[in-house]
């Protein structure tokens, strides 16, 4: 009878795989790194929805930690990027995706902790544009999520994340104008910035559609 053990594969790598290992090392997997970090900036906009929702300040210690949570997943996608060999996609783009992702939660963040320093609540206004924030997010998880298996539909996406921004900034508009009626001034510049800062988060995510929109034309 045969020994088994004659045919069985080497417990370790050979001395060649390991010298090409090391020469070409694989290429990490963008994609799901980008998809993952897509779906951290979902979590965090749903978070602002509720919280324009309700006022609830857990709701807005939570937004804080998705903060902390999203620069730990920012600095590891960086850290990947810089020492990778090679990667699937432009290297500008996937820096410029991380980064602009990583903007929404800033802003995500930065709005909720001026509300309250400034002691402003939520009203109809800043719940309309975190809305179209969450839905721009949400269509950019979508199309992320596309890359790596049927790039061409993520367009449709972009153009989807692009389209919530419109609606964001037209939203900011018609706060800003309804804003400035009357003399309570204090109140106008208070919630001033507060629009500010999510129309700046929306900002972000057409920023993202457009990279993603760019990634596709590059891929396909």
């Amino acid at each position: 009878m045969n020994d088994p053990t004659l045919f069985s594969p080497p417990a370790h790598p050979s001395l060649f795989r390991r010298l090409f290992e090391r020469v070409f090392p694989k290429t990490p997997d963008f994609f799901a790194l980008l998809a993952e970090q897509c779906f951290h900036v979902s979590h965090s906009t749903g978070l602002l929805v509720d919280y324009m929702e309700s006022g609830d300040p857990e709701v807005g210690l939570q937004i804080r930690q998705d903060e902390h949570d999203a620069d730990r997943v920012k600095a590891r996608n960086l850290h990947t990027l810089n020492e990778a060999f090679s990667t699937p996609i432009d290297r500008e783009d996937i820096y410029r995706a991380i980064v602009d992702l990583d903007e929404i939660v800033n802003y995500c963040k930065t709005t909720v902790s001026e509300m309250d320093v400034l002691g402003v609540k939520p009203d109809k206004h800043s719940l309309e544009i975190a809305l179209h924030i969450k839905l721009g997010v949400d269509a950019l998880v979508t199309g992320y999520a596309k890359l790596a298996t049927q790039p061409a539909a993520a367009a449709e996406d972009a153009d989807n994340a692009r389209r919530a921004e419109r609606k964001a900034e037209k939203a900011y508009r018609r706060a800003i104008a309804d804003l400035f009626q009357g003399d309570d001034y204090i109140n106008m510049f208070k919630r001033r910035e507060i629009y500010r800062h999510l129309s700046n988060a929306a900002d972000r995510v057409a920023n993202c559609a457009n990279t993603l929109h760019d990634i596709v034309v590059k891929i396909c």
